[in-house]
């Protein structure tokens, strides 16, 4: 499978190992945006590229797309899995007229309010066209360098990126899903996560600039 997964870290020692260890054989690089804890010394444990870059998802997925030598690109959170079947989804793609795309997502914890949640963003994203980065998005490498990758803002860099790619095709969405942690909304509250995340979409969609959107995202940084 000629693909390159992007995976950008920051103080991801706790959950870089677990993901790692599902993409050994992979072509794999991770671009750390300057980790304070061990992230760097699990990662040289596996026979990937490990990149140091400014901190900035945006930045260091593009960095990664840089580096990148597979005709197609995976940019995969640090606390997702992918599914089983995911290198078939990406093999399929091109036979489906279709340039890019993303799977559904999944919670790791399996409770019915967590399964409504994945089941409301994935419906949400077949009706609009756009992907967020928890549901692992994919695209040719070819088209990415063309369009000029992720605009380097601090937050909706992945709903930028999805309403120029749906110029190009509508996404490719897989029901495989991958699985991402459910630790943010734990952490914040359900309630207030759901209320915050619509709150923010509805100010960008307004024209909000993304450098606003992220101090109230995490007001702490």
């Amino acid at each position: 499978m000629d693909v390159t997964i992007v995976i950008p870290v920051l103080n991801e020692a706790h959950r870089i190992e677990k993901i790692l260890q599902s993409l050994v054989g992979y072509d794999v690089i991770v671009v750390d945006g300057g980790s304070e804890d061990s992230t760097i010394g699990i990662a040289r444990q596996y026979d990937v590229t490990i990149l140091s870059w400014t901190k900035g998802r945006a930045s260091q997925m593009n960095a990664g797309a840089e580096r990148a030598e597979g005709d197609q690109l995976l940019f995969l959170h640090a606390d997702t899995i992918l599914p089983q079947d995911w290198d078939v989804v990406l093999e399929n793609m091109s036979n489906l007229n279709r340039v890019w795309g993303r799977f559904d997502v999944g919670f790791d914890d399996c409770s019915i309010i967590f399964n409504v949640i994945a089941r409301m963003m994935n419906l949400r994203s077949r009706f609009t066209g756009i992907c967020t980065g928890d549901q692992g998005m994919f695209v040719k490498r070819s088209l990415f360098n063309e369009i000029g990758g992720f605009a380097n803002i601090p937050l909706m860099e992945d709903l930028e990126l999805s309403k120029r790619l749906r110029k190009f095709s509508r996404p490719h969405c897989s029901a495989s899903k991958v699985i991402t942690s459910s630790r943010r909304w734990r952490q914040n509250g359900i309630l207030r996560t759901i209320l915050l995340m619509w709150w923010l979409r509805v100010l960008y969609f307004f024209g909000v600039s993304p450098w606003s959107l992220a101090k109230q995202y995490n007001p702490h940084q």
